[in-house]
């Protein structure tokens, strides 16, 4: 929550009573404290303003874009479309874009995937982004990195809304409401509908307008430097690939229920079976063959076509046409021998915290003590904890504090595992404190 009930706005009115395309226009009411306020019901947006903009597909398209957005004026909103659940990659099928005085613009990136020559046109302007850690690097795959940018789900969650999604934000600040139901559609099929293309245009519609609510926001609370330290750091390190595991295998679900090494085993290779089928398919794994039909092979370990076609999640004719590969795949973790079974992973950093108490009881008390200076902290600046510090930061603090505990040397530990100056300065003399091991 905020210092205050958050900030709502009215759908602004023209004269004859039409509600104003522009709800920039519409000035920023507080609530009084301890109260909800009645703004009536949200007004739906359901086109640009503008109308909807025919996706950019050809350079010369493109090239009358990079022109118009390098005259506009004003930060960039920026939002990009994956297919997340229907693809293996990660990458951007839209990207869109407005800016004050360039409208907006589709640019479909399947003809068009190297856009360095907008990166150019808009590299000195801020861009503004909703949940930028999400896009920051489907986005540089084409070229497109910020300078400087607003995270306006980020930004929230310092304010202390407890709804950050867009069309919450939307509503609360700005008065309008968004559909949200094509979230979860396949943007790589072509060609796009035309009421997906609206959806897309409208996710960077009032992204500008929304930046500015919840600037004044954080400016109210104080909270200002904050948000940019926070922005900062997601332009140095957001558009970095995720980190590879070493053995991604072992997060198929419901793989608690396989018991054996053996049975890890043949987990492990239809796992890798799966995943060079759907890379080379560019198909979601779980597309190819569910998590589930793994973890039921895994168990059983059928050794026949017609066993194996009896398991829940192999009767799919997709599935049933590669009942070869999956049989192979078992035979292979069949032959192994035991010295190549799966053995327990090597846990890099602290254990987990419920293992604690009977392995260093010292440590799970330094533990408890700097949980609770982090939660008490985060509820009196009214902000997630998870936002004040990561977990994971606490927990290695915890577990293996600095030889010497003082204030120099406990930031020294917390910059080195990404914390920002502004969290240093909220937690510092509370967690060193917390660190040291009471008098009997």
């Amino acid at each position: 929550m905020t210092d205050e009930p958050p900030l709502r706005r009215r759908a602004a009115e023209s004269r004859t009573g039409e509600v104003s395309p522009h709800p920039s226009s519409a000035v920023p009411e507080p609530a009084d404290a301890g109260t909800e306020t009645d703004t009536g019901a949200a007004v739906p947006l359901t086109a640009p303003r503008e109308g909807t903009p025919a996706p950019v597909a050809t350079s010369t398209q493109l090239d009358e874009v990079v022109a118009r957005f390098a005259a506009g004026t004003g930060p960039v909103a920026l939002d990009a479309e994956r297919a997340s659940g229907y693809r293996y990659s990660q990458r951007a099928y839209l990207v869109q874009l407005r800016r004050a005085g360039a409208g907006t613009a589709l640019v479909d990136p399947l003809p068009l995937p190297d856009l360095s020559a907008l990166d150019a046109a808009i590299a000195e302007a801020e861009w503004v982004l909703h949940a930028a850690s999400q896009d920051l690097a489907c986005l540089a795959e084409l070229g497109l990195r910020p300078r400087r940018l607003f995270d306006t789900e980020l930004a929230a969650r310092l304010a202390g809304f407890e709804r950050v999604g867009l069309a919450a934000l939307t509503e609360q600040l700005l008065g309008f409401s968004l559909e949200k139901h094509h979230s979860a559609a396949d943007w790589s099929s072509r060609p796009l509908p035309e009421s997906w293309l609206t959806y897309a245009a409208l996710d960077v519609e009032l992204l500008v307008d929304l930046r500015d609510a919840l600037d004044a926001e954080l400016d109210r609370q104080g909270k200002s430097g904050w948000a940019a330290e926070e922005f900062a750091a997601l332009v140095r390190n957001g558009a970095r690939p995720p980190r590879v595991r070493a053995e991604p295998w072992r997060r198929t679900s419901g793989i608690h229920r396989v018991r054996g090494a053996r049975a890890q085993a043949r987990v492990r290779s239809l796992w890798y079976a799966r995943d060079q089928i759907a890379s080379r398919r560019d198909a979601a794994p779980g597309r190819v063959l569910p998590d589930s039909a793994i973890v039921a092979a895994a168990e059983l370990d059928p050794k026949d076509e017609k066993t194996l076609l009896t398991l829940p999640g192999f009767g799919g004719r997709s599935v049933r046409r590669l009942a070869r590969t999956w049989l192979a795949a078992l035979d292979d973790a069949r032959q192994l021998p035991d010295d190549a079974l799966p053995v327990s992973p090597t846990v890099e950093g602290p254990p987990p915290p419920h293992r604690w108490a009977e392995r260093d009881p010292v440590a799970a008390g330094r533990l408890a003590r700097c949980r609770e200076v982090v939660v008490g902290t985060a509820a009196a600046r009214r902000l997630p904890a998870e936002n004040l510090i990561t977990p994971d930061s606490i927990r290695r603090l915890a577990w293996q504090p600095p030889e010497e505990i003082t204030d120099e040397t406990v930031a020294e530990v917390l910059r080195t595992l990404g914390a920002r100056e502004w969290q240093l300065g909220l937690l510092l003399p509370a967690l060193t404190e917390a660190l040291r091991t009471p008098a009997a």
